[in-house]
């Protein structure tokens, strides 16, 4: 795994078109993304022996009242290269990344059978924009007690 670099871009794009349905991009958390950079040193891209990409994951930096967060997402692992343990790995690694650059928690929306083993928890009081359902709202603390009291409207960093 490598950070990605601006050469990656739409190669990780068109991973993402293949891995994800139609209309990705009308999603609320896309909104959040609008015009803002993903984290630099988070965002990773993992190839094969080959150079060919088989996954891809990318960090937004968003606010939650006056905090500071990342979002996580979309992390993706072509269809082909599924079940290999990749998405895992690329969330485990940049994970582990994200405090050492000073980031306290991290937030995502997903399915918390599968972000729940990598420390992700319900947020029940942080909303995403509509139409997000609220219990796939999940975040993890990277220092001791980064959630506590965080409370409010997930909004763009601007």
């Amino acid at each position: 795994m490598t950070p990605e670099v601006p050469d990656d871009h739409w190669e990780v794009e068109a991973l993402y078109d293949t891995c994800f349905a139609p209309g990705r991009e009308a999603l609320s958390s896309y909104r959040l993304r609008d015009g803002v950079p993903p984290v630099a040193g988070l965002s990773h891209v993992a190839r094969d022996s080959g150079g060919i990409l088989a996954g891809a994951i990318r960090y937004w930096p968003v606010r939650i009242g006056g905090a500071e967060a990342l979002l996580l997402g979309p992390v993706a692992v072509h269809p082909t290269r599924q079940g290999e343990g990749l998405g895992a790995a690329l969330i485990a690694t940049s994970l582990a990344r994200a405090a050492p650059l000073g980031w306290q928690r991290v937030m995502l929306v997903g399915d918390a059978p599968y972000y729940s083993r990598f420390g992700f928890t319900l947020l029940p009081d942080v909303e995403m924009p509509p139409p997000t359902n609220p219990a796939r709202v999940l975040g993890r603390a990277l220092t001791p007690d980064a959630w506590t009291g965080i409370t409010g409207k997930v909004c763009r960093w601007v």
